[in-house]
């Protein structure tokens, strides 16, 4: 089945009670029992929902996977992933990491006595360096946020599995129309769904998608024990959108390829961070493990002082000001002090990520009037 077909049929059926065409938001705590114990899958809605129960399998479809787990969010889905190790366990991730999840690993999971190296993963000999007894888990993000790297998933799962490490990639700046990590050797593929999946900015979730079994398990037992899930209303979003992320996503990389190219050639530009010029230092993996490059970009202007920088985030019309991404509108934001805020500045500095980057979410509408709208903005 093609990925536009799959992603508005693949794991949804008629709901079996009524034939309607949309999954229905099932919105109950709890579910009636004919008998202790003879509940026909459902006895709490935190354990299970009908309206979870379709997203979840929707999903593993999507991405080639065989089960799918929903969460509240896609930080939530990343701590569950994490409370798959114990004390004295270390994971290897990058130094070009979403603030968000430097901030869960380094503020919350770290005094638990989880031990964190964020390197440089631009090829698997510097990851192998850092690969101990300890080493549970490879933590993948590609493209990178918000400087925009590719790691070579391929090369780091085959790492892994000869060290018999798990491998986490993070797909949510690709989406599954671009890239599909299980298929590339990794053990889960996390989202913040909420992002390209959901679409519309009126969600927060995550999940988690996987092919094996006994995985399925620890997680669904992470899951349910702790609570982290979705309502059924963020389900229905979710799989509203997500059968129209095809079309959506091929607009994304149109406009994202226009607007690359009219910043690398506006004269107050010093530089743009975007994984589809041919320069890209990972254009040649990036070709090879997706199948287009995307609407995220970021970059810098050659003035770079506080005022100029404060003046082009304030002057956008349809480059709305404000944190998240993937949305079908157009988002313009400040990592320093936004996104990786969490992130201490000299650890900022050191990786690349400069107080003037700036990054955008390019979304789907006309392109000619958002080449306008930076046009005027950066003067």
């Amino acid at each position: 089945m093609k990925f536009a077909t799959k992603v508005i049929h693949a794991g949804i059926e008629p709901d079996p009670s009524t034939g309607a065409i949309m999954t229905p938001i099932f919105q109950t705590s709890t579910y009636v029992q004919s008998a202790p114990g003879e509940n026909k899958g459902y006895e709490y809605a935190r354990s299970q929902n009908p309206t979870r129960s379709v997203l979840e399998a929707a999903l593993a479809a999507i991405e080639n996977g065989k089960y799918g787990l929903c969460f509240g969010s896609g930080v939530a889905a990343t701590d569950a992933v994490i409370k798959l190790l114990q004390p004295g366990d270390e994971v290897i991730t990058g130094n070009d990491l979403y603030g968000g999840t430097y901030r869960l690993f380094n503020k919350v999971f770290a005094k638990f006595g989880i031990k964190f190296h964020y390197i440089n993963m631009l090829d698997a000999a510097s990851v192998a360096k850092y690969i101990n007894q300890n080493t549970k888990l490879i933590w993948i993000e590609t493209p990178t946020n918000p400087l925009m790297n590719i790691i070579d998933i391929v090369d780091i799962s085959t790492l892994a599995r000869k060290h018999k490490i798990l491998t986490c990639v993070d797909n949510t700046f690709a989406s599954p129309y671009l890239q599909n990590p299980l298929d590339l050797g990794a053990d889960i593929v996390m989202h913040s769904a909420t992002k390209y999946l959901g679409g519309h900015s009126d969600v927060i979730h995550g999940c988690l998608i996987m092919n094996d079994s006994d995985l399925r398990e620890k997680l669904y037992f992470i899951q349910k024990s702790c609570g982290a899930v979705p309502g059924p209303q963020d389900c229905f979003l979710i799989l509203r959108g997500i059968k129209t992320l095809h079309v959506r996503m091929q607009r994304h990389c149109e406009n994202g390829e226009k607007i690359a190219n009219f910043l690398r050639n506006h004269p107050k530009v010093a530089k743009v961070y975007w994984c589809g010029f041919q320069d890209h230092p990972g254009y040649a993996i990036a070709k090879k493990q997706m199948r287009g490059f995307g609407g995220m970009m970021s970059f810098e202007m050659k003035d770079q002082s506080a005022a100029e920088l404060k003046r082009v985030l304030s002057s956008t019309k349809l480059f709305s000001l404000a944190e998240s991404l993937g949305g079908i509108e157009s988002m313009i934001n400040h990592p320093a002090t936004m996104t990786h805020a969490s992130i201490p500045r000299e650890e900022r500095i050191k990786n690349g990520l400069s107080d003037a980057l700036i990054r955008l979410s390019v979304g789907i509408e006309d392109v000619d009037d958002l080449i306008s709208d930076l046009k005027e903005a950066l003067g």
